[in-house]
């Protein structure tokens, strides 16, 4: 079962991940319906750091919905928004941030987010993520005819990309929880081959 593999992180592991980090973010990337906001505010709780998305941070900014902006300016326009708010929320110390999808494709963001981040990618499979983007419909990249055609092209343009996060975890049909201890887990590991290195 799949909880019988993680561990609840100790005091000991949560300071020593959190000294680690020297004042950057642990940043989730992936695909929209990855569980990037549900499984980043657990992963900030457990970890006792502020949450922030750059999603509710961008239409906080330009007071519309991300449908909206999409709609008015196009994605270009969102683009060059989203990675001005990541670089500001970087530059914002320990926090666990949940980017959207498309973020982490901007080589300036990916620049900022070597930088001043640890990255992690949330990695999904296909029917995972249809399954759940199929319960919304604010999403403007699937407002098509054949939205499982948009979100397999997404992976095969996207996958490559992402997967130079400093670490992978897959998420699956499991409690957040679970996806959450096991960032903790790969977090550890990350970090203190870091330190030796």
């Amino acid at each position: 079962m799949e909880t019988a593999l993680t561990h609840a992180a100790t005091p000991d592991e949560l300071a020593r991940i959190q000294a680690k980090l020297g004042g950057r973010a642990v940043t989730l990337i992936g695909l929209m319906g990855a569980g990037k906001s549900t499984v980043g505010r657990k992963l900030a709780r457990l970890l006792d750091l502020p949450f922030r998305d750059t999603d509710e941070e961008i239409e906080t900014a330009a007071q519309m919905t991300i449908a909206d902006l999409f709609e008015a300016y196009g994605e270009p326009e969102f683009r060059q928004l989203e990675a001005r708010v990541v670089a500001r929320l970087v530059g914002e110390g320990a926090q666990v941030l949940a980017t959207g999808g498309g973020a982490f494709m901007t080589e300036s963001t990916r620049r900022k987010l070597r930088e001043r981040a640890v990255t992690v990618w949330l990695k999904a499979d296909l029917d995972v993520l249809m399954e759940r983007v199929a319960r919304r419909s604010h999403r403007p990249l699937l407002k098509a005819r054949d939205p499982r055609a948009v979100m397999q092209d997404l992976i095969e343009k996207r996958y490559p990309i992402y997967g130079e996060a400093n670490i992978t975890v897959t998420s699956r049909a499991v409690k957040r929880e679970v996806i959450a201890q096991e960032i903790i887990t790969a977090l550890d590991q990350f970090l203190g081959k870091e330190t030796t290195a």
